[in-house]
């Protein structure tokens, strides 16, 4: 008797899988680069003394946003 593994999709040869990964990939670097922007948008807007408050200070924003 004959099985089939159904928990995997069927991609056949030369199909388009390739695209989809580099698509996947570029829509996760501009995520990470639109979150680190609004990030350091967010953290620069704080004064000096809000950022004390929570351990910060001007020179930890591109640190904590990432570098993008």
């Amino acid at each position: 008797m004959a099985a089939i593994d159904q928990t995997r999709p069927f991609v056949a040869a030369g199909s388009a899988k390739g695209f989809g990964s580099v698509f996947a990939t570029l829509a996760g670097t501009f995520s990470a680069w639109k979150d680190a922007r609004e990030t350091r948008k967010t953290l620069s807007s704080l004064t000096d003394r809000e950022l004390d408050d929570i351990g910060l200070n001007r020179a930890d924003i591109d640190v904590i946003a990432g570098r993008y």
